[in-house]
């Protein structure tokens, strides 16, 4: 089994940063992308940023220029340093993971249990 474990939410003011960070443990192989989704009340979830093993990245329209996602392959974990926090981005932020293992040989989805990122005006 895959486990994907956050840190790193909260409450912030309009204009602050916060780091959100992701682990993945378990039956491991080989983590392929890595990325965040978020969640607001009422609606679908979204993609907020997606990084691929070589590096890759892509981001949601509403977030380039103001977040950045990294990650570090030796060690399974992606982190997602979001600056400007605008009340817009209040979610709860999913990390994601396609693993590779003996039972998915070709990749299966993981996320995460979901960390609240709340901005206040």
């Amino acid at each position: 089994q895959v486990q994907m474990v956050e840190s790193g939410g909260g409450l912030v003011q309009a204009g602050g940063s916060l780091r959100l960070s992701c682990a993945a443990s378990g039956s491991i192989f080989r983590v392929n992308d890595m990325g965040w989704y978020r969640q607001a009340p009422g609606t679908q979830r979204e993609l907020v940023a997606i990084i691929g093993r070589n590096g890759g990245t892509k981001y949601a329209d509403s977030v380039k220029g103001r977040f950045t996602i990294s990650r570090d392959n030796a060690m399974n974990t992606v982190d997602l340093q979001m600056n400007s926090l605008q009340p817009g981005d209040t979610a709860v932020y999913y990390c994601y993971g396609n693993v590779m293992n003996d039972n998915h040989l070709n990749g299966a989805d993981y996320w995460g249990q979901g960390t609240q990122v709340t901005v206040s005006s």
